[in-house]
């Protein structure tokens, strides 16, 4: 068990748990900041979580939920109100509803999240600051402190688990529930680069094609929230009958970080959301997530079916090696 110690201040309405654990700061610091990670502790044992947002910048968003024993959920959301780094973060925790938003009958608190070194590794301290003695208590006996002391309890697995989640492997697909996948890759490149990649069309032109055999011949950008895009492939060797296409809104853009654009196929019914996310990483690397909500689990099944995780695998790779390398 990675906790040392647990302190309760009733006078200045705090609870602080320090953790220890033999594995570096910048690890700790990964998997507290990747959403594959951070999803595999979070929860109770007996309640694990599925994180489907996970923004660590300053504004930036996490929505998550927890699925009990008899497949009931219960949701929370933070609020990033500071991050310095790989070395802390400061969020509003707070319980939500099932569409993601704040319960704003449940009180919410402010956590702050602190990673240093030691000699053994690293430690984390993890203080909650309470709005009021009565909602301390409140979320005491609401089992807080056991959830906390489950959840940690789970951590030393997933940092020991460095395969799962290094650089080098390939774009991989989870099914977050009936609606929803989570596409990510570790990228070789920086947040910055990473961004612009996304919205240069000179670069998108040169990576963004999927399999070899494929141009580009329309990239039209949107470049501010609102705006309409228009992005369209076509075989290498002109054959015109096999042009495909996709239009969608740009709905939330902050960058370099956090994306929201809509998706429809050029001459279908029908569209999703997509939702990028890039996440500094040790070493110059980026964490590329991309979450999309289908309008139903049979659309998200025909979707994964046509190929699409190898497609964009063959695409971030290309973008390693021509636009990035």
């Amino acid at each position: 068990m990675p906790i040392t110690s647990v302190e309760k201040d009733l006078d200045n309405l705090t609870m602080t748990v320090t953790a220890d654990f033999t594995a570096s700061r910048q690890r700790l610091w990964e998997a507290y900041t990747d959403p594959r990670q951070i999803e595999k502790f979070w929860g109770p044992v007996e309640w694990p979580a599925t994180f489907v947002r996970h923004d660590v910048f300053v504004g930036g968003k996490s929505h998550y939920f927890m699925t009990g024993p008899e497949g009931e959920r219960s949701a929370g959301f933070w609020e990033f109100l500071s991050v310095d780094e790989g070395k802390s973060f400061e969020v509003r925790d707070g319980f939500a509803g099932a569409d993601g938003e704040e319960n704003t009958d449940m009180p919410s608190m402010r956590m702050t999240f602190s990673f240093e070194d030691t000699d053994q590794g690293s430690r984390l301290v993890t203080t909650t600051h309470f709005g009021s003695l009565d909602q301390l208590e409140q979320l005491l006996e609401m089992g807080m402190e056991e959830g906390m002391t489950s959840a940690m309890g789970q951590i030393d697995d997933v940092l020991a688990d460095l395969q799962s989640f290094a650089a080098g492997r390939d774009t991989e697909l989870q099914i977050l529930s009936d609606t929803q996948i989570r596409v990510t890759r570790i990228i070789r490149g920086t947040v910055d680069q990473v961004w612009r990649a996304h919205h240069d069309p000179a670069l998108m032109q040169q990576w963004l094609l999927g399999p070899d055999g494929w141009t580009m011949p329309v990239c039209d950008v949107a470049t501010e929230v609102g705006d309409t895009y228009r992005y369209e492939w076509a075989p290498n060797d002109g054959t015109e009958g096999e042009r495909f296409g996709f239009v969608g809104e740009l709905l939330e853009s902050d960058p370099p970080h956090r994306e929201v654009v809509t998706e429809q196929m050029i001459g279908m019914d029908g569209s999703t959301t997509n939702e990028l996310t890039l996440t500094p990483r040790e070493g110059g690397t980026t964490l590329l997530s991309v979450v999309t909500t289908y309008p139903n689990a049979e659309v998200r099944d025909i979707v994964i079916a046509t190929g699409m995780v190898d497609g964009m695998e063959a695409s971030y790779a290309r973008l390693e090696r021509v636009v990035l390398a």
